[in-house]
This record gives C-alpha cells, structure tokens and sequence, in this order.
C-alpha cells in the first residue's frame, strides 16, 4: 500500500515502547482513569463508528506506554448504543454514574449528540464530539472537533461555485437534524450570497439505512438536463451512501455530468464500494489520508501496527478522536487533575499539532480551529486534494444564516460563561441552546 513506511510494522508498538522507557517514562500505576467510547458497534451507523473505536483504543494503549496520565492508567470503557438513539443516552449515563468515566469520546450522528447532551450537563461530564454536524450548539460539557458548517458545508458549496461552475443544487440527505439544519443554511447562502433562484435548489430527505435509490436519482438526472450545470451536495449518512453510489454508478451519473460533493462520505466509507465508477466525485473534509506530512505518515504507520492489517483506513472522524484525545491529556497535565470543572476551563486554549502539518487550537467557543480540504475520489478509494484554506478556519458555532442564531456567540471563558450570549440584548439564553430543527 502507498503509505506504508516499514516493512515491520508489526513490531512497531515494540520499538515505541522500548523507546519510550529509554526516554525515562515511567510505568503508570494506581488507580486507572477510565475513557468512555461510546460508538455504535452494531446497526446501520457501525460502518463509520466502529473505527472510531478502534481508534481510541490506541491512542489510549499508546498514551500507557508513554507513562499514563498523571502517572496513572488509562481504561477505555466500551460500550455499543447500536445505533438507536435513546440507547445513546442510556450509555451514557451509565458512563458517567457507574462506571465514572472521567471523559467520553463518541457519538456520529447530531441525533445522538442530543441525545446525550442532557446526559451530559446533568452529570457534569465531559464529551468529545468527532464528526462534522450542522452548528446551533454550544454546550459547557461537550468539545466539538468535527466541522462547523462554515469549515465545510459552506466552503464546498463555494468551490463548486467558483471552481465547477455549478448553477443548479440538488441538496440530498438522510432525515435527521444534521442535514435538515445544513441544508436550511445552505438554501439560505445559496439564495442570499450566491443569488440562485429557488427553482434551482432541490432538496430531498431518505431515512436511516434508505437502500432504494432507483426513483431518486433518476429526478436528480431529470433536475440536471435543464441546460445549467448541476451538483448534489449530500449529507447521506452511513450505510445508506453504498447503495445511492452504487445507483449513480448504474444510471450513469458521472462526475463530469453531476458531480457529487459528500460531507458523510471518507475512506472508511469508500472501502465498501466499487470506486471505479466514482473517480471524480468529491468529498469535503479537514483531513484526508493522503495528505503527505511526517505527522499522518507516522499516525497510519501506528494505526496499522496497532490494528494487524496495512488494508485498514484513516478518516477525517479518526483525526478528529486523535486531535481532541491530545486536547485533553494537555488539557489533564495542565490542570494537573481530571476534575470535570479544572479540565473544562484548562481546555480553552489548549493547542495540539493536528495531522495535516499545523495546529488546531480549543476556542472559547468549544470548537477547534480546522482546515478545509476538498477532495476528488480517486480509483484506489483515496481522495486526492484538489483545493484547501491556506490556513485554518475558526468555527461559527451560530450561522450568520439562520434567523435567531446570528445575533448569538458562544465564549465559555470567564465573566461571560455562555453558550448562546446574544449581542444584541446583551442576555444569554443558559447553560447550552440549541437551533429548533427537527429532533428526528
């Protein structure tokens, strides 16, 4: 595979162990600080978030040979919602009140992360979020490391614009609050900034696991025969994406008619689907695996040695996971405890090297600095780069775009201490807040 770096990769844990301890690591000992993993194993959102509990699992294994955390070790408690929401919220209380996790990372879907939210401010824990979502949240006990729409979904649409001459949106995704709110932003700037006429905007809402694509890509066809060059900007999420390609794929669609940009589509997803067809489509990230900087080498080189297989992928979630792991081990040291209230206020500011060869930052807001990458899938399920922000992009929590949100910030810092402060009336609304999009 074109990222291996060593022919021996299975003993690469060993070499780093070996050196750790010759560095002067000590061996932690003590009562373990237990991590929660709260990622669906099972159902129809196991084909993203089974990773992503892999790879917690070693970052933690990999944070014990490094000495542990405040000289203790690290446990991960693994739980499996299944993909069923209430059962999310379930876990995570049980995380929290029984087996006393001293932080959780998971949940995909925003369905999930609401689910949990109350969970989580009654408890006064600790959870990091990994995965784009639709913003209109800022909640004291939840780190965001996924994207903003403003560190994806909008910069997407603007690259299709400028760069594809895209006219005609057709704006797919499956029936839940991530892509429903998205989309409620995306018709806003589409119409407002972009000045496209309603009757160039299509939008359309599948469910859950949806496997039957034949009728709806044939009215994304019919939509682009109009004479005005077309795009779908998708927000399928989970195994729903193998089918839809697959259906493109059969009718035709190829990236030079209708090109499809995905905000839920990586590697991981790829892996299952004959690509061939597919060269050309986009996908809209912050990280992808083929970008080429010693950190990602060094990252997929553990990721392999750790999981036994040169096959496995990385993700743009996965980055997310090593990004807000890191945030709060820094974050732990500089509090020097795992006390929820220390490690809140000690995360503001926190700065770790992200894998794309900078750093993301811990902004007051909860959300973490990010780049934007667009990538074109190539035939060996990697994506090549083909456009990204010089820099890193600060996230918008609240949309300019939206009624009701744009007056509001959110700044967890002292005095303030607001999730949803409105600048315009000076008052902040409480603890967390979210945007009235549907709770589906």
């Amino acid at each position: 595979m074109k990222f291996k770096r060593t022919g021996i990769l299975g003993g690469l844990f060993s070499a780093l162990m070996l050196s750790t301890l010759a560095a002067g690591a000590q061996e932690p000992s003590g009562e373990p600080i237990k991590v929660g993993i709260l990622h669906s194993l099972s159902g129809t959102m196991a084909i993203s978030e089974t990773t992503l509990k892999d790879v917690m699992e070693m970052l933690i294994a990999d944070q014990n040979e490094k000495g542990g955390l405040l000289g203790r070790p690290l446990e991960a408690v693994v739980v499996d919602p299944a993909s069923d929401w209430p059962r999310f919220a379930e876990q995570a209380r049980q995380l929290l009140a029984e087996d006393e996790v001293d932080a959780v990372f998971g949940a995909w879907t925003s369905v999930s992360r609401k689910s949990v939210l109350p969970v989580f401010e009654e408890l006064n824990g600790i959870l990091f979020y990994p995965v784009q979502y639709e913003g209109e949240e800022s909640s004291r006990n939840i780190f965001y490391t996924g994207a903003a729409p403003n560190q994806q979904a909008i910069p997407a649409v603007n690259y299709l614009a400028e760069e594809e001459g895209i006219e005609r949106w057709v704006l797919a995704g499956t029936d839940y609050v991530y892509p429903r709110t998205t989309n409620r932003i995306l018709e806003t700037y589409l119409k407002d900034e972009l000045g496209v006429a309603q009757e160039d905007i299509l939008i359309n809402y599948t469910p859950f696991g949806h496997s039957d694509w034949q009728s709806i890509v044939s009215e994304i066809k019919s939509f682009g025969s109009a004479g005005k060059r077309t795009a779908v900007v998708s927000t399928v999420n989970g195994d729903a994406n193998v089918p839809f390609y697959r259906e493109l794929a059969n009718q035709g669609v190829s990236a030079e008619d209708i090109p499809v940009v995905a905000f839920s589509v990586g590697e991981e997803e790829l892996a299952g689907i004959d690509t061939g067809p597919l060269v050309g489509h986009l996908a809209a990230w912050n990280y992808f695996m083929s970008v080429d900087t010693d950190e990602n080498l060094d990252f997929i080189d553990k990721w392999h040695a750790f999981i036994g297989s040169e096959e496995r992928v990385t993700n743009d979630p996965m980055e997310a996971h090593y990004i807000g792991f890191n945030m709060w081990v820094k974050a732990v040291e500089k509090a020097g405890t795992t006390d929820t209230d220390a490690v809140i206020d000690a995360m503001i500011g926190v700065a770790v090297p992200n894998l794309s060869g900078g750093y993301s930052a811990m902004m007051p807001n909860h959300h973490i600095t990010k780049p934007v990458l667009i990538g074109e899938i190539q035939d060996d399920g990697q994506f090549e780069t083909v456009w990204q922000t010089p820099g890193t992009v600060v996230a918008q929590e609240w949309s300019p775009y939206l009624e009701g949100s744009r007056d509001l910030i959110a700044d967890w810092r002292a005095p303030l201490s607001c999730g949803n402060f409105n600048v315009r009336t000076g008052s902040c609304g409480g603890q967390g807040a979210e945007a009235a999009a549907p709770a589906n």
